[in-house]
């Protein structure tokens, strides 16, 4: 009897001790998932914005009154207002990627916004991906997740002078028309109770200068 219940404690132990160590490797994993997630996102981003397409004078040229807007601009606002608390940016680039054999590349339309998940509430790093246009855009459900558990993010625009902005617009004479010649991106992803900042620094290959 005596050796019987050693027994059953013993087991009992190694039992506990396996539980545990299954669980905290859950947790690594999990966590190792959302380290992965959130560089290959800053990744797509980089190689995004690193193939930027920017207008450059004389093809472009100070907008008048009634111009449309430039379709290669670069625009990005601080607060986007269907989600106020996350920016949004859009801009060209020749990083199109293809979908299904529908078309076959060329400069697109990439546009980074965030949207909460209706059915969980977590915030959603999204991008739109299309092939320059006419009409505004608008979010789809279709549009892939770059990054999801998203506890806040924020762009940062750098002019010639390496002065930051919370904003930015090419086709505007605030920024005297002129492109961002680099671009911060900071994200912070929450796993558990833990939040991990992430960050990258993109400089443009293409800039437009300032038109006086």
């Amino acid at each position: 009897m005596v050796a019987i219940l050693l027994f059953g404690i013993v087991i009992t132990t190694i039992f506990a001790s396996y539980s545990a160590v299954f669980t905290s490797a859950g947790r690594v994993g999990s966590g190792v998932d959302r380290y992965d997630m959130a560089g290959i996102c800053l990744n797509r981003m980089s190689l995004d914005l690193q193939s930027i397409h920017v207008d450059l004078p004389p093809k472009y040229r100070k907008p008048e009154f009634d111009d449309p807007p430039d379709p290669y601009r670069v625009a990005g606002v601080a607060s986007d207002p269907e989600m106020s608390e996350f920016p949004m940016l859009r801009f060209a680039s020749l990083a199109h990627i293809p979908f299904q054999g529908t078309d076959y590349g060329g400069i697109a339309r990439i546009v980074y916004y965030v949207r909460e998940g209706s059915d969980d509430g977590i915030y959603r790093l999204k991008r739109s991906d299309t092939l320059m246009p006419e009409d505004p855009f608008e979010a789809a459900g279709s549009d892939p997740v770059l990054c999801d558990h998203l506890k806040s993010l924020k762009i940062t625009y750098f002019d010639a002078e390496g002065t930051a902005h919370e904003n930015w617009d090419s086709d505007s004479d605030e920024f005297d028309y002129a492109s961002p010649t680099a671009i911060e991106i900071l994200m912070e992803i929450e796993h558990n109770d833990d939040k991990v900042l992430f960050n990258t620094m993109v400089s443009l290959p293409v800039q437009r200068p300032a038109l006086e």
